[in-house]
């Protein structure tokens, strides 16, 4: 018997919070380096890259999605699109998947896929982010220097310099923060899923997906989800 959804609200609203202060780093660094940040409407660049998102990051777009565009020709566009891009990247994802098993080293597989364009079914055709206010955190922060296990990343159209001092965002951490609040939450619900935290999925994973009770384990056995 699947059971009725528990409210999640605190939690989306935790996440909105931590965003903020995601935001909060990106406009003191813009500060600090005004001439640097070259970020501006319909550039786009972070809106082409391939990520996956946290079960509550998921989850928080997911709702704004719904509430944004609960019917009509524009949702149906979007959902279309974002078909689209869930297929392109699952089948990057299996071909990645075939060379870590033929003996490709990750971090060569992982800066390959770096390169790769991906469009985000959330981008007008004139480059504008229709859930802007409800972006994840990695988009948030696209732009300034970040870093993932000490290796510094930048925006290529930005004015940083590789190898240069710049305070820099340790999105590992940022990851990990997101990550401890997918397991609070899993927990809160009471999910028979042992592994749903651990679960990432893209943007068009995250509009497609109708995350009620049965798709979350409430109510369910215990049991692993793919």
């Amino acid at each position: 018997m699947i059971g009725v959804l528990p409210d999640i609200a605190p939690f989306l609203i935790r996440y909105e919070h931590f965003a903020r202060e995601a935001d909060r780093l990106f406009e003191r660094i813009r500060g600090q380096y005004p001439d640097l940040v070259t970020c501006r409407k319909q550039c786009g660049s972070c809106c082409h890259a391939l990520f996956d998102l946290s079960l509550v990051e998921a989850l928080y777009l997911n709702k704004a999605f719904g509430e944004r565009f609960p019917e009509g020709a524009m949702r149906a566009a979007i959902l279309d699109a974002a078909g689209t891009v869930d297929r392109h990247t699952a089948r990057i994802k299996r071909k990645a998947f075939k060379e870590s098993q033929d003996g490709k080293g990750s971090n060569d597989i992982l800066a390959e896929m770096a390169t790769l364009a991906v469009r985000c079914p959330l981008l007008d055709e004139e480059e504008h982010c229709l859930l802007y206010d409800a972006r994840p955190v990695t988009c948030r922060l696209y732009g300034i220097p970040t870093a993932i296990g000490g290796k510094a990343y930048t925006c290529g159209k930005t004015g940083f310099i590789q190898g240069m001092p710049y305070p820099t965002v340790a999105l590992d951490k940022m990851q990990g923060h997101l990550h401890s609040l997918s397991e609070e939450l899993a927990a809160a619900i009471g999910s028979s899923y042992t592994q749903l935290a651990g679960m990432y999925v893209p943007v068009s994973t995250s509009l497609l997906t109708v995350y009620d009770a049965a798709y979350l384990g409430v109510g369910g056995i215990s049991q692993e989800k793919d």
